[in-house]
């Protein structure tokens, strides 16, 4: 469980928050989307496209986690976007353990180990992961405090010493099950993505495991804390409580029992108007939902809270009564832009079925007209699937969407046949083809599209750029049997038969490529400007199946994370192949790659420290995992 410093080469220290003043050479990443509004931007000017070829490994700090099989875990990827805030740089590894380091050199002030472990492997399907944590400075001591959520327990941290603050919840700690509509078992609930802090408030959500199916499962309700005492302050119910506002679309009762409707992703805030973002996610059973039946208001909902009181302001619904597990995954990006003359402030969410669901931040009024679309209904026994769905009409989707045979991999003629060949016996449509017996294919599948990294945008040019996966998936429903080792974890009458990926052929993509690309979208327009093929696939390059054949420069990598624009015109993705690039914001040129030797695993983030820019990613998992840090 030790850390190490393996590599460093690097300058001089010093960092305060995210605005400089004039004159001031030192810039921080105060917050995971680097503002509260999660743009993902930074505005620094050193590296630039004429000198980026030139980045250099500053040092490399090493998680030094391995498997613990006292506790039968192992960590996950290393997903985290660290902060740099007044000189030091924080970040969470995959086993929940907060690290202090100096930004400069990578060298260890201090750790904090919450022993996450203990409680036993996650049941969500990511495993021991981490995205973020919060840091908050309180304006009358001006001392600077972090939260993390880690499993059940929301905890604050002194951020100089890294101890636990004693006045905060019970020495420290808050348990995050208790407040809850029913009682819920510890190892079934878990935390992923940072808090959100506005004014004296910590705002967290949870994770559900998807393989979770029962009645009573946990709940996603999105809580307030008081940040000095832990208090809980506000609690909002992402399914409605009877006499609730939308109770009524959960039909025969079922928001009686209906948990999960989590937020799992990272949530934004516009700070400044006090609104809080939330991207909740699907209800139990992400393929089948006969007993959930109705619209279900707010699941798969961008839904708007008054941060101070947790009352909501306005939600839309981003797919009526979910079978595809098109949860909304992606942090809400708050950007300015320009429609027809009009500036507006607004709201975009990513999502994995290709959308760009676009609002005014303040009203919820779509920016662009929204449709509701007829759709094919589901055949399953006890289903009733919703008629229509929504489907933005700009911005243009940024991933392919629906499968035909046209779509077959295509590689070579015997496997382009081969692959003809097994979706024959699928059932084939475009998006929102529902689940079937046979096992219908979809794409986009259950990883996007978009996904937890969301969007980086430039606020500059209005370019919004986005990593997406081109990944099938295949939603095969069978009876679940309630007599086998998982009649505790699921009382539903259909589930998910085999694995959901989208292979043929010892692991080939059983559609064409490429399997990742980043697109820029102008969201002035709604139009995209460009995409590209992102990455490569290695594994799937040394298929043997495939030797011989000549195969594109980039199969695309299929990877959840995302990217951070910048001022000059360059975008840092390391979108989960095993490098990190640097692409030309006008066109997607790649202009600097650097071998990681591991698949990358979070998105990167910027600073300044005494006049030198640093740019920051998480690579690997377990042994392989480390933080690397460049500079010029």
């Amino acid at each position: 469980m030790c850390s190490t410093l393996i590599r460093r080469t690097a300058a001089t220290a010093g960092l305060i928050l995210a605005v400089a003043t004039a004159g001031a050479q030192t810039v921080d990443w105060p917050y995971y989307g680097g503002d509260q509004g999660g743009m993902k931007y930074s505005a620094l000017t050193q590296v630039t496209k004429q000198n980026v070829s030139s980045l250099k490994l500053a040092w490399e700090w090493k998680t030094g986690e391995k498997d613990l099989k006292e506790y039968g875990v192992k960590p996950g990827v290393f997903e985290v976007t660290p902060l740099v805030v007044e000189g030091t740089m924080y970040l969470v590894t995959p086993y929940n353990k907060v690290v202090a380091l100096d930004p400069v050199t990578g060298k260890e002030k201090w750790s904090y180990d919450p022993e996450a472990y203990k409680g036993g492997q996650p049941p969500n399907g990511t495993g021991f992961v981490h995205r973020g944590l919060a840091v908050r400075k309180d304006t009358t001591t001006g001392k600077l405090s972090i939260y993390l959520n880690t499993r059940s327990t929301l905890l604050a941290l002194d951020a100089a010493t890294g101890k636990l603050i004693p006045s905060f919840g019970k020495d420290g700690k808050v348990n995050l099950l208790e407040g809850l509509r029913w009682e819920v078992d510890p190892k079934r609930y878990t935390n992923t993505s940072p808090p959100v802090v506005y004014k004296n408030l910590v705002i967290v959500g949870n994770g559900v495991g998807d393989r979770l199916m029962y009645k009573n499962d946990p709940p996603g309700d999105v809580r307030a804390y008081d940040a000095t005492t832990g208090k809980q302050i506000w609690s909002f119910h992402t399914v409605p409580w009877t006499g609730e506002a939308g109770a009524e679309t959960w039909k025969d009762n079922a928001n009686e029992y209906t948990g999960h409707t989590n937020v799992w992703a990272p949530m934004t805030l516009d700070d400044k108007r006090g609104l809080l973002y939330m991207p909740v996610s699907t209800p139990s059973n992400d393929f089948y939902g006969a007993r959930r039946k109705g619209m279900g208001w707010f699941a798969d909902s961008l839904v708007c809270l008054d941060a101070a009181t947790g009352k909501r302001k306005w939600h839309y619904q981003l797919v009526h009564h979910g079978l595809w597990d098109y949860d909304p995954p992606s942090p809400p990006s708050l950007i300015t832009i320009t429609v027809n003359g009009k500036k507006i402030d607004a709201v975009t969410e990513p999502t994995k079925q290709g959308f760009l669901y676009t609002f005014d931040r303040v009203t919820g009024k779509p920016v662009w007209p929204i449709l509701e679309k007829p759709v094919e209904q589901s055949t399953i026994k006890g289903e009733e699937s919703w008629p229509t769905q929504p489907f933005p009409t700009l911005p243009e989707p940024f991933a392919p969407q629906g499968v035909s045979l046209d779509d077959a991999f295509d590689l070579s003629p015997q496997l382009h046949e081969e692959a003809v060949a097994r979706l024959k016996t699928m059932k084939l449509g475009p998006l929102y083809t529902p689940p079937s017996y046979e096992g219908t294919m979809m794409r986009p599948g259950i990883l996007g599209g978009a996904n937890w990294g969301g969007a980086a945008f430039d606020p500059q040019s209005g370019i919004l750029y986005i990593k997406a996966n081109n990944m099938a998936a295949v939603a095969k429903l069978g009876v679940f049997d309630h007599t086998g080792p998982r009649a505790k974890e699921v009382d539903s009458d259909y589930v998910t038969e085999g694995r959901t990926n989208g292979l043929f052929h010892d692991g080939l993509p059983i559609l064409k490529g490429p399997y990742g690309m980043v697109t820029a979208i102008n969201m002035n327009t709604g139009k995209k400007v460009w995409q590209v093929p992102f990455g490569d696939d290695a594994e799937m390059r040394a298929n043997p199946a495939l030797k011989g054949l000549k195969l594109p420069e980039k199969l695309g990598a299929v990877g959840t994370m995302g990217a951070v624009a910048t001022k000059t015109g360059l975008v840092f993705v390391g979108g989960g192949d095993a490098a990190f690039h640097a692409l030309d914001g006008k066109d997607g040129k790649d202009l600097w790659t650097y071998d990681t030797k591991v698949r990358t695993g979070g998105t990167p983030m910027i600073y300044m420290i005494n006049g030198r820019q640093y740019i920051a990613i998480a690579v690997g998992s377990g042994d392989t995992a480390s933080l690397m840090v460049f500079t010029l």
